[in-house]
């Protein structure tokens, strides 16, 4: 809760409590006048929602107008008092206090808050009763504003939050709400289908994307199978080439061992001639 209205409900409250003794519409009346004319009170709801006080509407018609004007407090402004008949007159401490509270209701409009529209809508007789009251109002912690004495205008950046809603204005804030409330919704769906669409977009880029890497690891795979005969063949071919010269080497080695059985054997026959000339040579030195 803002600070100024935690205040202004704290100094509500020892009238709220007065209330309950106020069973009179004389003493009604007089309480009335207390709460609006105190230091620090500003908001006035809670007041008029205690019995004795709500009795004044629907009681003696010459106690009606104290209930009018604790009304004005709550949600009304300068210009209601103004031109409401009937209307109690109101103290210094008073009037001062609802030209604050009028000047409360007039910062939600930048158009509202020339010098020339307050002096008119607040009943001020000068510029320096005006500036004044600006002042004050600040001070006093209910706006944050500035005096633009150049361009003849009041430059209020926030204002505390002390005005109470009228009940008249409830179902229009309930309509305001309302559509305030489908707007949102609406722009939450937008969202929605946004971060959608968004999530949709990366699935697909992801896919597509496991759809190229695969295909290039098929594509790999598949030059890795046409390079495996070639080097096949070329192992094969090797392979015979080391088995023909086995088979030669073989081939040279059974007609070398041939070639030397051959050469034995020629020995042999030489030798075997050699011999049998020599037996007969001797058989001839023997018979001669």
């Amino acid at each position: 809760m803002d600070p100024t209205q935690q205040k202004a409900r704290n100094a509500l409250e020892s009238f709220i409590l007065l209330s309950s003794s106020a069973s009179s519409p004389r003493a009604a009346a007089d309480l009335v006048k207390q709460a609006t004319s105190a230091p620090n009170t500003y908001v006035f709801a809670e007041l008029l929602q205690t019995k004795n006080v709500a009795a004044l509407k629907t009681g003696p018609a010459e106690y009606l107008p104290h209930h009018t004007l604790l009304e004005i407090f709550a949600w009304g402004t300068w210009a209601d008092y103004s031109s409401t008949p009937n209307i109690p007159p109101l103290s210094e401490a008073q009037a001062h206090k609802l030209r604050q509270l009028s000047l409360l209701s007039l910062s939600t409009s930048p158009s509202t808050l020339t010098y020339t529209h307050l002096l008119t809508a607040l009943s001020l007789p000068s510029i320096r009763a005006l500036e004044d009251l600006v002042i004050s109002t600040i001070y006093a912690g209910l706006i944050v504003a500035t005096l633009n004495t150049q361009s003849q205008r009041v430059d209020v950046s926030s204002v505390s939050p002390l005005r109470d809603l009228h009940p008249r204005r409830i179902p229009q804030l309930i309509t305001t709400l309302d559509t305030w409330n489908d707007r949102c919704v609406s722009v939450l769906d937008d969202l929605e289908n946004q971060i959608r669409n968004v999530r949709e977009k990366a699935l697909e880029r992801r896919k597509r994307e496991q759809r190229d890497e695969a295909a290039v690891e098929k594509l790999v795979a598949q030059s890795k199978e046409k390079e495996k005969p070639k080097i096949g063949l070329d192992e094969k071919g090797k392979a015979g080439g080391k088995r023909g010269a086995q088979e030669a080497e073989a081939a040279l080695g059974e007609g070398n061992d041939e070639m030397d059985l051959d050469e034995k054997a020629g020995v042999r026959s030489r030798g075997a001639k050699r011999g049998g000339g020599g037996f007969k040579n001797a058989a001839r030195r023997m018979m001669g």
